[in-house]
């Protein structure tokens, strides 16, 4: 007898448990429903930019337009147009005076990164960075504007130009435009 009503208790617990559950998964199914749809009203919304994609023609027109010197020429291997511009790479070399302390020399240092990152930012400057050896050419900055004046007088307004830390010496130079580093 007691095998009995154990047997029908489970039963029943089971029986109920079953029961609760039902409810709650269909709830879960609703909310998630719910969750979906506002995922989906969100994705519907976020409007994804292509890329535009400028033919040599274009490229070459709005370079010109702005005053930067280019050329072009096809080469023999592949065919392709391939379209150079001059850029402005400027050599920082050791400056007269180093005779900064240690917090000085700190600060004329966090100065220069924050106008460099800054040239990044305005689209003036593509790429800098120092040397890894202690030679007098410290680094280089290579400078994305259309006359050799606008990147002396951008080079110039580092502040460790500026402190004679360095000295800038700036060199036209011809790369192939949208070609990337390997």
């Amino acid at each position: 007898m007691k095998s009995i009503i154990l047997v029908a208790v489970s039963l029943v617990v089971l029986y109920g448990c079953k029961q609760e559950q039902q409810p709650v998964i269909s709830e879960i199914e609703n909310d998630s429903t719910a969750v979906v749809e506002t995922v989906m009203d969100t994705i519907v919304e976020v409007d994804i930019e292509k890329p535009i994609v400028k033919s040599t023609v274009q490229i070459k027109e709005e370079l010109t337009s702005k005053g930067f010197k280019i050329f072009d020429y096809v080469d023999e291997k592949t065919k392709d147009t391939i379209l150079m511009q001059q850029y402005f790479i400027a050599f920082l070399k050791r400056g007269p005076i180093r005779t900064q302390n240690e917090e000085e020399s700190a600060l004329i240092q966090k100065a220069h990164l924050e106008h460099l990152g800054k040239m990044y930012e305005l689209g003036y400057a593509d790429i800098s960075g120092p040397f890894g050896d202690d030679g007098e050419i410290r680094g280089i900055t290579i400078y994305n504007v259309p006359t050799q004046k606008m990147a002396d007088s951008l080079a110039k307004a580092d502040p460790a130009v500026k402190a004679g830390r360095i000295e800038i010496e700036i060199h036209p130079w011809w790369a192939a435009k949208g070609f990337p580093l390997r």
